[in-house]
């Protein structure tokens, strides 16, 4: 029997390095370069003004549909993204693929910007009321309802329904952040696992029970709270090491060209490592292109598709380009990189190594805050998918069954689910980024009628 789990890991290891592996990256990262040119470099030229919808809400979202504010929907959909992958998926990146894959890494978030603004859009744009009168959107709805050829493009939405529930119940939803907010727990606090597992399923029993409203008024208390402490934290340690910053860098690019030189307590890289754990790594982070965030991005009350493009777009940029940024160019700066640990322990020994203890309890606090979050947010991700999938029937199964694993996940550690989990993350992607090249030319009008009104507005 032994032997027989050891062969099914190693045949679904196969299969998820060749998922992950140059032809999947290659499409997310071309879906992106492709985005980037049809919409004339809109993550440059538009961001700015994608900050302001962000910073300032409009009155005139009261009686729009939707069930939350726009605002709440970027909230609710950085708390899925900004999760274990900012602190422990930058360590492993950096650790196995050298500080070049961070290049990559923000090249990868760069273009995924154009990616997350051209799902958001088609989720708003195609997005519909379910029975109970509470918004539907994501990749599922813009694939059936946005492509021809109903019988092909409705069993492609099923397909990516059916991945997108195996995800939020045994990948990046469950077993990563609940293992990370467990560890963190008893490493930092001495809190039993079993006294860990407990208060996390009620809190998130509180939390998920309570809809898409309960969910996005955490996810607005705690992402800009959490996001911010732990940014600070690394612009003062940054800070401390002003001098640092020019060779820092320079080993960044130089390395994301040439590879890494074995030092200290790593074994060295090469280039195609670099950019493939650069790449992988980012896109686990903040999704660009996985067509998890468009779901929350259909929820909120806005009226023009577009504009909930752009203020979507936001959350790559504050995901990869500043948080993972900021992770990386510690872990590099602090020389924790050549050290020989890895994940949340790489991360916790450079911020304690420049603030002492203070800058451990960062670390941890803010690895518990940001679990938590993605745990409270994939829930909803996975329930949408629920309901297109068994309508709203499926629900409160969903949700129970959501829970019971939650409790269950710090006790699990079976090597198969987590690899079967990440071959169905990536599967996910697929009939995302089919759609989004199909309906190219719905993303440019949309966008192209958008911005000609503010220019009549003015």
């Amino acid at each position: 029997m032994e032997l027989l789990s050891m062969d099914l890991l190693e045949t679904l290891t196969r299969i998820d390095e060749f998922i992950w592996g140059p032809p999947l990256l290659v499409l997310l990262v071309g879906t992106g370069v492709f985005l980037t040119w049809r919409l004339g470099l809109i993550q440059v030229l538009s961001l700015p003004l994608a900050l302001r919808y962000v910073l300032k809400s409009r009155r005139s979202e009261i009686g729009v549909q939707g069930d939350i504010s726009s605002f709440a929907a970027l909230s609710t959909a950085l708390s899925a993204t900004i999760g274990t992958g900012n602190i422990v998926g930058v360590a492993t990146a950096i650790k196995t693929g050298g500080p070049g894959a961070l290049f990559w890494m923000f090249l990868a978030a760069f273009f995924g910007m154009a990616t997350m603004y051209s799902e958001s859009l088609l989720a708003v744009k195609y997005r519909t009321v379910d029975a109970n009168g509470q918004m539907s959107g994501g990749p599922m709805y813009y694939i059936k309802n946005g492509l021809g050829h109903k019988r092909y493009s409705k069993i492609l939405a099923s397909l990516f329904a059916f991945f997108g529930i195996n995800v939020a119940l045994f990948g990046i939803g469950i077993f990563p952040q609940v293992n990370a907010i467990v560890d963190s727990a008893r490493i930092a606090f001495n809190v039993p696992e079993i006294l860990s597992a407990a208060v996390i399923s009620l809190l998130v029993a509180f939390v998920t029970l309570g809809g898409i409203r309960r969910i996005a008024a955490v996810a607005q208390l705690m992402v800009p709270f959490m996001a911010v402490a732990y940014v600070l934290g690394c612009l003062l340690i940054i800070g401390l090491n002003l001098e640092k910053i020019p060779e820092t860098f320079a080993l960044i690019v130089s390395s994301a060209f040439t590879g890494t030189a074995a030092r200290g307590g790593f074994l060295g890289a090469g280039v195609m490592l670099a950019v493939r754990m650069g790449i992988a790594r980012g896109i686990f982070s903040n999704e660009s292109g996985l067509g998890s965030a468009p779901i929350a991005a259909a929820a909120a009350k806005v009226r023009e598709p577009a504009r909930q493009g752009l203020i979507s777009m936001t959350g790559t940029f504050f995901d990869t380009i500043v948080v993972c940024l900021m992770t990386g160019t510690v872990l590099i700066m602090t020389g924790s990189w050549t050290e020989n640990l890895s994940g949340a322990y790489m991360t916790s020994y450079a911020f304690s190594t420049e603030l002492a203890e203070v800058g451990s309890y960062i670390v941890t606090v803010g690895l518990i805050f940001f679990a938590f979050t993605t745990i409270i947010g994939w829930n909803y991700y996975g329930e949408r998918c629920t309901e297109f999938l068994f309508g709203v029937k499926g629900i409160l199964p969903y949700k129970i069954i959501y829970i019971l694993i939650v409790a269950s996940g710090a006790f699990l550690t079976l090597d198969v689910i987590w690899v079967l989990a990440d071959i169905v993350n990536g599967l996910m992607a697929i009939p995302n980024l089919i759609a989004l090249l199909a309906l190219r030319k719905v993303i440019k009008t949309e966008t192209i009628q958008y911005f000609e009104e503010l220019k009549a507005e003015e």
